[in-house]
């Protein structure tokens, strides 16, 4: 494997067996190719973003070593998240059974169709920062040149409430 393919993904859920959810997809979407975890955070209990009406999120980040080109893991994450039961978002933020994101693609940054690495928003989500910081808070974001944990404290304290899960 290169070694741009040290990939960060986040995992979240907020409908049915949250946790659950998150763990299964994990293991789902490390058994593609030649995928392996290499990092994982703890899960968070996560306050909804942009869509305050629902139910708090259990969130994680994995970090994973891969052969999949980024296309291709896109393509492998959104079959797990079909696979687990989501259909097509009718509420842009809203509920979902599992959510996979690619967050960081090595130091790769891609723009093509509907895939855009590093993730769009990352820098503004603690439930994407924190955990994060847990993996690797000197991990840098390739277009802004600030660490996870640079990013993080620029933040603030906040309405983003994330606690570690019990």
């Amino acid at each position: 494997m290169r070694p741009d393919n040290d990939v960060f993904l986040s995992v979240g859920s907020n409908l049915g067996d949250r946790l659950e959810n998150c763990k299964r997809g994990i293991l789902e979407l490390t058994a593609y190719g030649t995928t392996f975890l290499t990092g994982q955070s703890p899960f968070y209990l996560t306050e909804p973003v942009d869509y305050p009406d629902q139910d708090w999120f259990v969130n994680a980040v994995i970090r994973i070593r891969t052969d999949l080109e980024p296309e291709a893991l896109l393509r492998a994450a959104r079959s797990v998240q079909e696979a687990a039961g989501r259909r097509r978002d009718r509420i842009r933020f809203g509920p979902r059974i599992l959510d996979l994101d690619i967050l960081l693609y090595g130091h790769r940054m891609i723009h093509r169709g509907d895939l855009v690495v590093p993730h769009p928003r990352m820098h503004e989500r603690r439930f994407v920062l924190q955990p994060m910081c847990d993996i690797d808070p000197d991990v840098m974001h390739p277009v802004l040149k600030k660490s996870m944990q640079s990013l993080l404290e620029t933040l603030g304290e906040g309405n983003q409430q994330v606690v570690v899960c019990p």
